[in-house]
């Protein structure tokens, strides 16, 4: 169709819609021409050059750079020199089809600037923040010519054991399925394009285990574990990256209900998928194939278009087709996802990258100043007896105690990109300018190691603790026991860490602890003991400045648990959204839901998070109590700050389906908002939940919101009151078949 523009004069408006529909047609104009570019080029290729765009090889070895110039690879991972880049792109315009690659690398939380690890980031409940946190990181990144990135990692996880929790969101599907959105539209803006990670089930691995196969019924896949992977479909990502794991006993990487039926059938999704690092190798490990060229086999067959560091493409696919094992339609299609990508991202119109350049230019003063402001929203209040924080005006000394108050690695925590050590400002450092400014003296003791097997310098601990007015502690988890193959069966404080903050205590001063750690960490009688305690995750670049900023009142905290925090390791997996049981729990009744020797609560629920101000919720309402096909649950409550301080509160919207077909969560997070008042001031926070989000999953991907009572909540945690009901007029069923994700305007880069 075509489409005609004519001068409007005087101050004529088009309509929203009337935008939107002219915007669609150039939109789908755009894409015409992009498929008609797609299939051109794939007419010209030959067998070999078609399988050299599913080869993806990492900086370094196995990587022979005049294979760039033959067409033997489509994309290059681990580059993060503009020179580097420059030469790859050079030689790939030797190649008789031009075809430029693609540069991949691990950005989860920054480039050189580093922000909070990204569990760190969702305690912001900050969709802005997290948009802001990637646009950044990926203008450093892109700056030096990188183009995409292996980020977000939309993995759910429900168990703290698991090290890579740190990468992710914590337990919750809707909170998830927000930030992964924002997370994708963040690096877009910032000039990258986005794989989300880990396609799926991969954050469930049976014991915590980092590669464990995971079992998950097809139901709760799509109420739990999928919905944060829908939303990068229609947030725009580029492509996404096979799990290693196996669900349900086959490897998500030669998994064709995943990859084709529910990413590409039912959600329509039209980029690519690359597998993980030697994932399709894996598949003979996994039990499923008996060789390499019969893992390349199924692996593309299964939906699989790149290969990543395992070379099965390029050496079994040519092979293969020859054979008559694989159909040359089946590659012609991985190709055709890949070249779509690079067509629509503009590859083959953009510059090459200045070789001079350098990510000596970063950290800015820009990016310091933003990588503070967003640290500052993730840091919670775990707990402030005795009001120890902020630090008193009759503070005249501290001693700050802890080996990770001054481990400038260690605060960037695990996947750090380009993170440098000399970036980083230490809380130590943090503590000791603000400090300064208020004529505060500081003593720093580090009172034991990094892993803290040896207390050498307890004795002068101690005798710095005595000495001063109060004490901060800094303790926690060093880099190197979080992220990707650090599962771990006990999460206390590792080392000597608990005698050490048992004799803290012991000298009666007051104390607050900052824990520096990528997870919870299990924190036994110390909760008690403890007044006040800070989770800082691994605040990043200006983490020091960020914690200082909070530990003395120049920012009042507003950072909520993502996750749920355990009283012990032998309660995992925890979550908040968990089934009801048959047998609730009794405190007088051993034969209900309980463990003999702990308490089946979590020690704080998800959503947690103090503030130095109160906040009092009242006059909540439901204003549509009676719903039906394409209305939305309205909600509403006043939140007014009834102490002394500004602050912020996460206002959170839980709903419960309490009689059912099958078994409904306790409670499920719906909506939230982050608000700031000032001392007395009020606010009215509305909510609006379509009642098609009201519902749950069948196993054959049925989406079904039953006729019958909602109940819901409303709070600052996931133990927020009860307000009241709704109720579904009529049962809703929506197949699968119409359950595409909606894709936005943006998605062309």
């Amino acid at each position: 169709m075509a489409v005609r523009l004519f001068h409007l004069p005087g101050p004529v408006r088009l309509s929203a819609a009337c935008v939107l529909f002219l915007g669609a047609l150039v939109s789908a104009k755009a894409q015409d021409d992009i498929e008609r570019k797609v299939n051109d080029l794939l007419s010209a290729m030959t067998l070999e050059e078609k399988v050299g765009q599913l080869n993806l090889i990492s900086h370094g070895p196995p990587l022979r750079w005049e294979e760039i110039s033959q067409g033997k690879i489509g994309a290059l991972l681990n580059f993060n020199s503009a020179a580097d880049v420059a030469r790859a792109q050079a030689l790939a315009r030797q190649s008789r089809l031009k075809i430029p690659p693609l540069f991949g690398l691990d950005i989860l939380h920054g480039f050189r600037t580093q922000f909070p690890i990204p569990l760190g980031e969702a305690a912001a409940f900050s969709p802005r923040l997290s948009g802001v946190a990637s646009e950044w990181a990926a203008r450093e990144a892109s700056y030096l010519g990188i183009n995409w990135t292996f980020a977000p990692m939309a993995d759910l996880s429900r168990d703290s054991r698991w090290g890579r929790i740190v990468e992710g969101f914590g337990e919750d599907p809707y909170l998830g399925a927000v930030l992964t959105a924002a997370r994708v539209e963040g690096f877009r803006k910032g000039g990258l394009a986005t794989s989300a990670k880990h396609f799926a089930g991969y954050g469930a691995p049976q014991g915590g285990r980092d590669y464990d196969t995971t079992y998950i019924p097809p139901a709760e896949m799509y109420d739990t574990y999928l919905p944060p992977f829908r939303a990068a479909v229609a947030a725009g990502s580029v492509s996404f990256m096979a799990a290693f794991n196996a669900l349900n006993g086959v490897p998500s990487t030669a998994n064709p209900w995943l990859l084709t039926e529910v990413l590409r059938n039912q959600w329509g999704f039209d980029g690519f998928v690359t597998s993980d690092w030697s994932g399709i190798h894996e598949l003979t490990a996994h039990g499923v194939a008996a060789d390499d060229a019969e893992a390349a086999r199924k692996a593309l067959l299964a939906g699989v278009d790149m290969d990543m560091m395992g070379e099965l493409y390029v050496k079994h696919l040519p092979g293969e087709v020859r054979a008559g094992r694989v159909p040359e339609s089946a590659v012609d299609e991985a190709v055709r996802r890949v070249l779509r990508a690079k067509f629509r991202l503009g590859l083959f119109d953009r510059p090459d990258a200045n070789p001079i350049r350098s990510d000596a230019e970063f950290p800015s003063p820009e990016t310091r100043q933003v990588a503070r402001e967003v640290a500052r929203e993730t840091l919670v209040l775990l707990q402030n007896r005795n009001n120890v924080l902020p630090v008193a005006p009759s503070v005249r000394s501290i001693a700050v105690i802890g080996p990770l108050a001054d481990a400038a690695r260690d605060q960037l925590g695990p996947h750090a990109a380009r993170g440098h050590a000399q970036d980083s400002v230490t809380i130590l450092q943090g503590i000791r300018q603000r400090a300064q400014s208020a004529g505060i003296a500081v003593k720093y003791v580090p009172a034991c190691d990094l892993f803290c097997r040896t207390t050498d310098q307890l004795p002068a601990a101690l005798a710095a603790a005595q000495e001063a007015d109060l004490v901060i502690a800094a303790f926690g988890e060093p880099q190197d026991l979080s992220g990707e193959a650090a599962s771990r069966t006990r999460l206390a404080p590792s080392g000597k860490q608990v005698e050490v903050l048992e004799a803290l205590v012991a000298t009666g001063k007051p104390m607050a602890l900052v824990i520096v750690a990528g997870r919870p960490l299990e924190l036994g009688a110390l909760a008690q003991k403890i007044p006040s305690i800070l989770m800082a995750w691994y605040p990043g670049t200006e983490g020091g400045p960020a914690v200082a900023d909070v530990l003395f009142g120049d920012t009042n905290p507003s950072g909520k648990l993502p996750l749920s925090w355990p009283r012990a390791v032998g309660q995992l997996p925890l979550y908040y959204n968990r089934l009801p049981t048959g047998r609730p729990t009794l405190h007088n009744n051993r034969f209900t839901l309980q463990y003999l020797d702990e308490a089946i609560t979590p020690l704080y629920p998800f959503g947690w998070g103090l503030s130095y101000t109160t906040f009092a919720y009242k006059d909540a309402a439901i204003e549509t109590p009676r719903l039906n096909a394409g209305d939305a649950l309205k909600v509403s409550v006043t939140v007014t700050n009834t102490g002394a301080r500004a602050g912020q509160e996460v206002v959170q919207l839980y709903t419960r389906d309490p009689v059912a077909s099958r078994s409904r969560p306790l409670r499920e997070l719906k909506a939230f908002e982050k608000i700031a008042l000032e001392p007395g001031q009020s606010k009215r926070v509305s909510f609006q939940v379509p009642v098609e989000s009201l519902g749950f999953h069948l196993d054959d991907g049925t989406y079904v919101a039953e006729a019958g009572a909602i109940q819901v909540f409303l709070g600052g945690n996931a133990e927020a009151e009860a307000v009241g009901e709704t109720a579904i007029a009529n049962t809703i069923r929506i197949p699968p078949s119409q359950q595409r994700a909606s894709v936005s305007a943006t998605r062309a880069q």
